[in-house]
C-alpha cells in the first residue's frame, strides 16, 4: 500500500497536498466522484403531458370542428371567432400547467442534489477536515467511523474494530472485518462499527455503485397519502361533473331539435328539411363543447395540484428553517404529530462541551490540574490521547491548535491541552494494540496500549461515570496511592457524580488497568478477536462537562405542549443530568422522569399505562427508544424521534416521522429518517411541525375555494339549461375560470406562509376528514349566494339593469361572466381564514397572493375590454363594472354572516364518506 500510495503521489500520513492545482490533475487523471444523471423532463415534456389531457384534446378536437362549421356558415371572416377562442383557451390552460409543474420539478431536483451532498472526513496536508463528497479525489485519505457511507473505493490504511455492512453491493447480511488482510473498502457500503482511515484508489463511474447508480432511472417521486386521498376526491367531484354535463348536454340536444331554443350564432329555431346541415352540426358542436367545458370545469386537476406546489414550496422554505425533507410523505404527517421524542445532546442542548469540573486522584482539582504529580498526569495523558479518536490540527499563521472531533472528545482533549498536554508526543511515547470504540449500550471506550519505554501494557477506559466506577475496585489517589474502594468511598463518589449531575453537567470518568504478558493474545488473529477486560479498574477521574441549553428551546417547548404536542426527553445520560435539563428545558413539569432499564422490564400492560406520564428516559438504550416508540404506536400516538446514531436508525424507521441530525448525524441514520434538521436545533422541529400543519391548512383552503367553484358553476348551468334551454357562462368563460381556480389559485392558496397561530390549536387527526363542517357552511353559504345572484341577473338582469338593443343579452352574459369571476376573486381572499374573522390580516405581507389576485383581476379587464371577440363579451360601461366588483364585494359579508352560524360537531362530510364506502364495499363484495 506504501507503493502504491507514492504512485498516486499521496502520503499515508497526511494525505494528498491541500493544494487546487493538484487536486484538479487527480481529477483530470482519475475522474470525479459523480455519475452522470439521467436527463431529467425537459419543459417540452411537461407540455405534452399537459396536452394528453383527454378533455383538453376533446376541447381540441371540437375547436377544430367549430372552426370549420364558423367559416362554412359565417365566412373567413365571421366565422374564425368561437373555434379559435377555444384553442386559444385551451392553449393558456395547458401553458400555465406545464410551467408550474415544470418549476416544481426543478425545485424537487435541487433538493435531491442536496440530499446527495455529503460531508466527507479527509485529511489534507496533514489536516483533518470536511469536504464535499463530491470533491473527493484518488489519493484521498478518508477518515471513517460508525455510521458513515463509504463514499468511494479504497483500501485500508489503518484502524480498529472496522466492521463494514456490504449488503448494498453484495447482498450478503453478515458485516465484513476489514483490516490489513482484508483490506478492501467499496463504495456505498456503510460502517457497522470501530473506526479506520482508506486510501481512495477509485470514485464515480471507476466504482461499482457509481456504474450503478448511473443506470437508475429518474426518480419518479412519491405520491403522497394526501395525494391519494385527493386524488380520490377528484375523481368522485369528476363523475358528478360528468352526470351533470351529460344532462345538460341531452337538455339542450332535446330543446334544440324540438324547437324550444335557437341554434348557435342566433340561427333561429330548428326546421326540418329547412335548416341547414352546416347549422346544424355547428349548433351540436357548440352543445357538446359545453358539456365538455362543463366536465373540464367541474374535474377539480388544481386538488392534486395544490398538494404539490404546497409540498413544494414548504420543502423550499424548510430548508431555509434548517430542515431538508428527504420523504414528501413526513411533511403532512408533522402536522398530526401528537408526541416528539427528542434527544438531548445536541438537540436541546448546544453540544458545546466544556469542562468545568474535575474530581483527581481523590481530590476536586481546578481544571488546569494545579498540585498534580506528574505520575497522575502521565496517565491522564495517555488515556486521553490514545482513547481517542479526535485529533489536533497543528497552529498555522499565528492561530489556536484546531481540536477535531466528537464534542465529547474535543471537550476532554482541549481539558488535557489545559493541563499541559503535548498530543504529538505523547502519542509517540505509547503504541496502540487494540481499541474498543464507545459504544451506546456499554456506555464506554476503551484502548490497549503498549508503553514503549517500559514495554508495559496498560488499557484505558472511559465512559459514564458511574458505570466506569462499578468497574472500578481500586482508587488512585495523591502520591500516586492506590487505595481500595470501600463502600463508604463508594458513597462518596457516587455523591461527587450526583453533585455534578444535579448542576446540568455530564459526568465522564477515567480508569485504567495493567495487564500481564500471558493476559496478551498471541497472534494477529486472537488479537482480532479479543475483547479487552472491561475490570477491575483503578479510577483516575472524574470530569464534569456543561453543555448549555439552546438559546429558544424552552420557548420552542413551550409551543409545543401549548399546540397540544408532548415533548419526551430521551438520553443515554446520567438521570440527574437528565432531570436537570429537562426542567430547564420546560419538560420536565409534571411528568415522571426514569431509567430505561426501568422501562424496559415493565410489563407491556404496565409500560402502556405509565408511559402517558413518563416525560424523561435516562441512560437508555437504542432499544429502549425503539420500545417507547413502539409502545406509544399502540397507543394511537402518532410519534416524531430525533436519532443521530446508527442505533438509532430503527427507532428513526419506526416512528411516523423520523429526523435525523444534520451535524452530527451519521449517514446511516439519515438514510432512516423522513426529515434532516441541519442545525440540530430543536427549535427547527417544532419550525417542521409549523410547517406540516400549514400544508393541511393551505390544502383545505383550496379545497373549499375549489368546492365552490365547482357547486356554483354546475348548479348555475344546469339550472339554466333545463329551465331556459341555454347556459350563461360560455365554453371559453369556463376554460377561463378553471385556468383560475385551478391554477392560480392552488398557486396561491398552497402557497400560504404558517403563522403562529398554527400552535394554538391541537394537532390535525390522522383520519380527519379533509373536509370540515366549517368548510362545508362556508362553501355551501358561498355557492348559495353566487347561484342566486347570478340566476337572477340571468333571468332578470335585462329587466334589472335596463339593458335593451341588439346588445343586452350579450351585455347580460358579459356582466353574468364579470359577476361570477369577481365572486371567485373575492371569495379567493375569503378562503385564506376558514374560522378567524380577521381575513386580511397578513394579506399584503404575502405578496405572491397579492399578485396572483391582482395579476387576475387585471386580465379579465383586458378580455373583457380589449379581446372582447374572442371571449363572447361586450364592452362594459363604469356602472356595469361597479356592478360586478359589488357583487363580488358583497361576498365578504355573506362570508361574516356564516361564520355565526353554529356547526355541528360530528363531521358530517366523514359520516356521509363512511357510509359510501360501507356501500362500496357491499356493492364490491356482492
Amino acid at each position: 500500500i506504501n507503493g502504491l500510495a507514492n504512485s498516486l503521489g499521496t502520503s499515508l500520513h497526511e494525505g494528498l497536498k491541500d493544494d487546487l492545482s493538484q487536486i484538479q490533475k487527480q481529477q483530470e487523471l482519475f475522474g470525479k466522484n459523480t455519475y452522470p444523471r439521467p436527463p431529467h423532463k425537459g419543459f417540452f415534456g411537461f407540455l405534452f403531458d399537459a396536452f394528453k389531457d383527454p378533455t383538453l384534446v376533446i376541447l381540441m378536437i371540437c375547436a377544430a370542428l367549430a372552426l370549420a362549421c364558423g367559416i362554412k356558415s359565417h365566412g373567413a371572416k365571421e366565422g374564425w371567432y368561437d373555434g379559435v377562442s377555444i384553442a386559444f383557451a385551451v392553449v393558456l390552460v395547458v401553458l400555465v400547467t406545464s410551467i408550474s409543474d415544470y418549476k416544481q420539478a426543478l425545485e424537487f431536483m435541487s433538493l435531491n442534489e442536496e440530499k446527495r451532498n455529503i460531508l466527507v472526513d479527509v485529511e489534507r496536508g496533514g489536516r483533518r477536515m470536511k469536504i464535499s463528497i463530491f470533491e473527493l479525489v484518488v489519493g484521498d485519505l478518508v477518515l471513517l467511523s460508525i455510521g458513515d457511507q463509504v463514499p468511494a473505493d479504497g483500501l485500508f490504511v489503518a484502524g480498529h474494530s472496522l466492521s463494514i455492512d456490504e449488503s448494498t453491493m453484495t447482498g450478503e447480511s453478515k458485516p465484513v472485518v476489514v483490516s490489513h488482510k482484508r483490506p478492501f473498502l467499496l463504495s456505498g457500503c456503510k460502517v457497522n462499527e470501530g473506526y479506520g482511515k482508506m486510501l481512495v484508489t477509485g470514485v464515480g463511474m471507476g466504482t461499482e455503485w457509481g456504474r450503478s447508480m448511473a443506470q437508475l432511472g429518474e426518480d419518479k417521486g412519491e405520491e403522497t397519502p394526501l395525494q391519494v386521498r385527493l386524488s380520490g376526491a377528484a375523481t368522485f367531484i369528476g363523475q358528478v361533473g360528468l352526470a351533470v354535463a351529460i344532462l345538460v348536454f341531452v337538455i339542450l340536444f332535446i330543446f334544440y331539435f324540438v324547437g324550444h331554443t335557437e341554434g348557435s350564432n342566433n340561427s333561429g329555431k330548428f326546421k326540418a328539411k329547412h335548416t341547414p346541415t352546416s347549422t346544424v352540426l355547428k349548433t351540436v358542436v357548440d352543445i357538446f363543447i359545453i358539456g365538455v367545458t362543463i366536465v373540464v370545469v367541474a374535474v377539480p386537476e388544481g386538488l392534486p395540484l395544490a398538494v404539490t406546489l404546497s409540498l413544494a414550496f414548504a420543502m423550499k422554505k424548510m430548508m431555509v428553517d434548517k430542515a431538508l425533507v428527504r420523504r414528501l410523505s413526513a411533511c403532512e404527517t408533522m402536522g398530526s404529530a401528537t408526541t416528539i421524542c427528542t434527544d438531548k445532546t445536541g438537540t436541546l442542548t448546544l453540544n458545546q462541551m466544556t469542562i468545568v469540573k474535575t474530581w483527581i486522584a481523590g481530590n476536586f482539582t481546578d481544571v488546569e490540574g494545579k498540585g498534580l504529580s506528574s505520575d497522575t498526569r502521565t496517565l491522564l495523558f495517555e488515556a486521553i490521547t490514545q482513547n481517542s479518536v479526535a485529533t489536533i490540527n497543528a497552529a498555522i499563521e499565528g492561530k489556536k491548535p484546531e481540536v477535531i472531533g466528537s464534542p465529547t472528545e474535543k471537550a476532554i482533549l482541549l481539558w488535557g491541552l489545559k493541563l499541559g498536554l503535548d498530543f504529538c508526543l505523547v502519542k509517540s511515547l505509547s503504541q496502540v494494540v487494540h481499541v474498543e470504540p464507545f459504544n451506546s449500550t456499554k456506555k464506554k471506550a476503551g484502548v490497549a496500549i503498549n508503553v514503549v519505554a517500559s514495554g508495559i501494557v496498560r488499557v484505558h477506559w472511559k465512559g459514564a461515570a458511574e458505570i466506569i466506577l462499578e468497574e472500578s475496585n481500586m482508587l488512585l489517589c495523591t502520591g500516586n496511592l492506590k487505595v481500595s474502594l470501600t463502600k463508604n468511598r463508594r458513597r462518596e463518589l457516587m455523591n461527587v457524580i450526583e453533585g455534578m449531575c444535579a448542576h446540568s453537567l455530564r459526568c465522564i470518568a477515567f480508569g485504567y488497568l495493567e495487564l500481564k504478558d500471558y493476559d496478551m493474545p498471541t497472534c494477529e488473529e486472537q488479537l482480532e478477536n479479543w475483547k479487552l477486560p472491561e475490570g477491575p479498574l483503578i479510577l483516575t477521574a472524574i470530569v464534569g462537562m456543561k453543555d448549555p441549553c439552546r438559546p429558544g428551546v424552552p420557548e420552542a417547548v413551550r409551543k409545543c405542549q401549548a399546540a397540544g404536542v408532548v415533548v419526551r426527553m430521551i438520553t443515554g445520560d446520567n438521570l440527574a443530568t437528565a432531570k436537570a435539563i429537562a426542567t430547564e428545558c420546560n419538560i420536565l413539569q409534571s411528568g415522571i422522569a426514569l431509567e430505561g432499564v426501568t422501562f424496559r422490564t415493565y410489563s407491556d400492560e404496565m409500560r402502556k399505562k405509565e408511559l402517558p406520564k413518563i416525560a424523561v428516559m435516562a441512560r437508555s438504550s437504542p432499544s429502549d427508544k425503539l420500545l417507547m416508540v413502539r409502545t406509544l404506536r399502540e397507543l394511537g400516538e402518532v410519534v416524531a424521534v430525533t436519532g443521530d446514531g446508527t442505533n438509532d436508525a430503527p427507532a428513526l424507521h419506526e416512528a411516523d416521522i423520523g429526523l435525523s441530525m444534520g451535524i452530527e448525524g451519521t449517514e446511516v441514520a439519515k438514510e432512516s429518517s423522513d426529515i434532516i434538521i441541519l442545525d440540530d436545533n430543536f427549535a427547527s422541529v417544532v419550525k417542521v411541525v409549523r410547517w406540516g400543519r400549514s400544508i393541511y391548512l393551505n390544502i383545505q383552503k383550496f379545497i373549499q375555494f375549489q368546492l365552490t367553484v365547482n357547486v356554483a358553476a354546475l348548479t348555475i348551468n344546469f339550472i339554466a339549461a333545463v329551465s331556459a334551454g341555454n347556459v350563461p357562462l360560455t365554453a371559453v368563460q369556463l376554460l377561463w375560470v378553471n385556468l383560475i381556480m385551478d391554477t392560480l389559485a392552488a398557486l396561491a392558496l398552497a402557497t400560504e406562509p404558517p403563522t403562529d397561530d398554527l400552535l394554538l390549536r391541537p394537532p390535525v387527526g390522522r383520519k380527519e376528514p379533509l373536509i370540515s363542517n366549517v368548510m362545508i357552511r362556508n362553501l355551501m353559504l358561498q355557492a348559495l349566494y353566487q347561484v342566486i345572484v347570478l340566476l337572477i341577473l340571468q333571468f332578470r338582469g335585462k329587466d334589472i339593469l335596463k339593458l335593451k338593443g341588439p346588445q343586452a343579452t350579450k351585455t347580460n352574459t358579459t356582466i353574468i361572466f364579470n359577476a361570477f369571476v369577481m365572486c371567485q376573486l373575492f371569495n379567493e381572499v375569503n378562503a385564506r381564514k376558514l374560522e378567524e374573522w380577521n381575513i386580511f390580516e397578513g394579506f399584503l405581507r404575502n405578496r405572491l397572493f397579492v399578485g396572483i389576485v391582482g395579476g387576475t383581476l387585471l386580465l379579465q379587464v383586458i378580455i373583457v375590454e380589449f379581446l372582447n371577440q374572442f371571449a363572447s363579451t361586450v364592452k362594459l360601461s363604469w356602472q356595469h363594472w361597479l356592478i360586478c366588483i359589488m357583487i363580488g364585494f358583497l361576498s365578504w359579508p355573506v362570508a361574516f354572516i356564516g361564520k355565526l352560524i353554529p356547526i355541528p360537531k360530528r363531521s358530517i362530510w366523514g359520516s356521509w364518506m363512511a357510509r359510501t364506502d360501507r356501500s362500496t364495499l357491499k356493492n364490491e363484495s356482492t
